[in-house]
């Protein structure tokens, strides 16, 4: 899509939530503005989250082909962020409502990239997305088989392959991004139990009271800081010379146990204490991600340890009760 001359691009973001304000402040820093479209904005979150920037929220659904395309050609689009959509158990409850996000937000984006010509699209995918079933390699790296059968890993898989065969047919710049756990200041709306977890940890030990977590989310896991993730996604929305399937998994690249997680929170807020509500025993995900593609092609490597992440956090946290 080309602009008229004089004419600021923009970049249009589906959710205005935690991935999006992330990619928004690093767009800023390039002088981009910002669209969100969301059906449910919440005005504060985004306001304490991006701060003064240039950014827009249209208070529509990404399953709205007609909104799509209007807020494209308004704001003169080049570059789409597709983050809208349920997370995890969410997506089944029920599992109509959830594809009818998931899988039926994807499909109305990628009709209005293709009608509008939209130069690239960022599409944010999972490392759910994988089938963990299959028997695994040392690494798992982004040729790993896609689709364990559950309802959001199969909805995210159909994300994916719808947006592939739309990239084939139409030809516009095609990124997918695979996040692990992003942890951040977030409302979790989407269903992110393990960044809900993070945030209950963080939180308890702000206010000085004990953290109350299920067993069932003491599992050993894969993380990323919304910071680091949102440069990754301004990466992959300025980066050239990307190969025709640009797929990145994004994570520390090893597996972090819960007895670490707690550590790290403990280090960034002393005095923190923690009890486990005993229930459903946790699935680990015991085999880290490949994260080498990212660093070789986009130039990404977290620059948070998870102590310094957590300590951002906490301060963060603290900032938005003030």
């Amino acid at each position: 899509m080309t602009a008229p001359t004089g004419t600021k691009m923009a970049t249009l973001v589906t959710g205005a939530g935690l991935i999006g304000t992330a990619f928004a402040t690093e767009a800023a820093k390039r002088g981009e503005k910002v669209v969100f479209l969301d059906p449910l904005p919440r005005a504060d979150y985004v306001a304490a989250r991006v701060g003064d920037i240039d950014y827009e929220i249209i208070a529509d659904d990404a399953r709205s082909l007609p909104a799509l395309i209007d807020a494209i050609q308004t704001h003169n689009i080049d570059t789409f962020v597709h983050t809208a959509g349920l997370i995890g158990k969410r997506v089944s409850k029920p599992l109509s409502a959830g594809y009818s996000l998931n899988v039926g937000g994807a499909m109305a984006v990628a009709e209005a990239v293709k009608l509008t010509g939209v130069n690239r699209l960022i599409h944010i995918s999972t490392f759910g997305v994988y089938d963990w079933r299959q028997p695994t390699p040392d690494k798992i790296d982004e040729s790993f088989h896609r689709g364990s059968g559950a309802a959001y890993s199969n909805s995210k898989a159909a994300q994916e392959l719808i947006f592939e065969a739309y990239q084939v047919e139409c030809g516009f710049d095609l990124v997918l991004l695979r996040p692990a756990n992003v942890f951040g200041t977030g409302h979790f709306w989407a269903g992110s139990g393990g960044g809900e977890k993070v945030q209950t940890l963080v939180e308890a030990g702000i206010r000085g009271v004990p953290a109350v977590i299920p067993e069932e989310q003491t599992m050993a896991f894969e993380y990323i800081y919304a910071k680091d993730m949102g440069r990754a996604v301004d990466l992959a929305a300025t980066a050239t010379g990307l190969p025709a399937k640009a797929v990145y998994n994004l994570a520390y690249g090893e597996v972090i146990s819960f007895e670490r997680l707690v550590d790290a929170v403990r280090a960034a807020v002393p005095g923190f204490e923690i009890d486990i509500t005993p229930g459903k025993a946790p699935i680990s995900r015991d085999t880290p991600l490949d994260v080498s593609r990212a660093a070789n092609e986009l130039g990404w490597t977290p620059e948070f340890s998870l102590n310094e992440a957590m300590v951002d956090y906490a301060e963060d946290l603290r900032k938005r009760n003030r």
